[in-house]
């Protein structure tokens, strides 16, 4: 297998870049895949719930599809949950991180922010504070994610809801994911300016 000779970044060549480059848009292809490996893995996470963690992602997405939401809005509402194993306490972060390339900086935030605003349905029932989403009241996303958190989250735990499957989902991931947006601060120092 071919790598670069450097062993410090401040060492590498134009062509040990130019390299790496190549082998990280090759990488980027499979990046769906991936994601969908990943939610696959949510049908064993640890739940509680009448359903798996994938499920509430399926049903959730399903819900948005049928209301006639956007391919953006849909694929937001399936990864909302995607980091509940491995960011176990900022979960909502870990989703909105891998979102934010490819959907508007509206669902980023919702993502990113949706923990809080779904607390507002059990906190109260474990000594936490349920109008925690308060803080962002004067946000102009505010009322977005509560209707995110009340059409697509807290109500998506029914074990006899007709979800769509994964498979159903993956060409909308994949339209969705095909392209960062270069709307984000780190892609746009990295690759400049979107041609779109």
């Amino acid at each position: 297998m071919q790598t670069v000779e450097f062993t410090r970044m401040q060492d590498g060549t134009r062509e040990e870049y130019e390299f790496l480059d190549r082998m990280e848009e090759e990488y980027a292809t499979g990046l769906v895949d991936r994601i969908i490996d990943h939610l696959r893995r949510l049908e064993h996470s640890i739940s509680g719930y009448r359903i798996s963690r994938l499920e509430h992602c399926l049903q959730g997405a399903t819900r948005a599809v049928r209301a006639g939401e956007s391919d953006e809005y849909v694929v937001a509402v399936l990864l909302h949950d995607i980091g509940d194993e491995l960011a176990t306490f900022s979960h909502s972060e870990m989703a909105a991180a891998i979102l934010r390339p490819f959907v508007s900086e509206r669902l980023y935030w919702i993502v990113k922010h949706h923990g809080v605003f779904q607390m507002y349905y059990y906190a109260h029932h474990c000594g936490g504070d349920r109008n925690a989403r308060e803080r962002y009241r004067d946000h102009a996303w505010y009322q977005d994610a509560i209707d995110f958190c009340h059409n697509y989250d807290q109500n998506c735990f029914d074990p006899d809801y007709d979800s769509e499957s994964l498979e159903f989902f993956d060409p909308i991931l994949r339209r969705v994911i095909a392209r960062p947006r270069f709307d984000d601060p780190e892609q746009v120092a990295r690759y400049g300016e979107s041609a779109d």
